[in-house]
């Protein structure tokens, strides 16, 4: 079951691409006592997440930081590498946390798996945004079209805190 408004984050570890390798970061670490906004797309350097998904938050960092929003994150199916070089070429350093989620073990625990292995891209995540606070899901917005933006898009996200 996906999860839902009302719910707790999963208990799960990232994987995060710095200047000295490949680093953990827990979910607990990522949520305990913050206000975060997480959204989730199918593919890093992918034409929807790239043209539009990622560079609406990172365009928008200062806006939600001043409705209270302690940290954003991008979560994909991909590995730390990708994640990192797609965050270097989208300038998402230090405005943007990017995500790794190389098996798909967070993406499966929050009930957000999408099936692409169809068009050759195997088991990926679904389009969404959500506001946890504090390790709580206030705000869940998924699109219903993985290739569509507009429910989890900054600008929604922004106009709903």
């Amino acid at each position: 079951m996906a999860i839902q408004i009302g719910d707790s984050v999963p208990e799960g570890n990232f994987k995060v691409k710095s200047a000295d390798g490949i680093d953990d970061l827990s979910s607990g670490d990522l949520f305990s006592g913050k206000k975060v906004v997480l959204f989730s797309l199918p593919g890093a350097f992918t034409p929807t997440c790239s043209a539009k998904h990622l560079p609406g938050y990172i365009s928008n960092v200062d806006a939600l930081k001043a409705k209270g929003v302690d940290e954003i994150a991008c979560l994909a199916v991909n590995d730390a590498f990708v994640m990192g070089a797609w965050g270097d070429a989208q300038g998402a350093a230090g405005k943007v946390t990017m995500l790794a989620d190389g098996s798909g073990d967070y993406t499966k625990a929050l009930g957000m798996e999408l099936d692409l292995t169809g068009l050759g891209l195997g088991v990926r995540g679904k389009r969404f945004a959500m506001v946890v606070e504090n390790g709580n899901v206030t705000q869940l917005a998924e699109e219903p079209n993985p290739g569509e933006l507009d429910v989890s898009a900054a600008e929604k996200i922004l106009a709903a805190l």
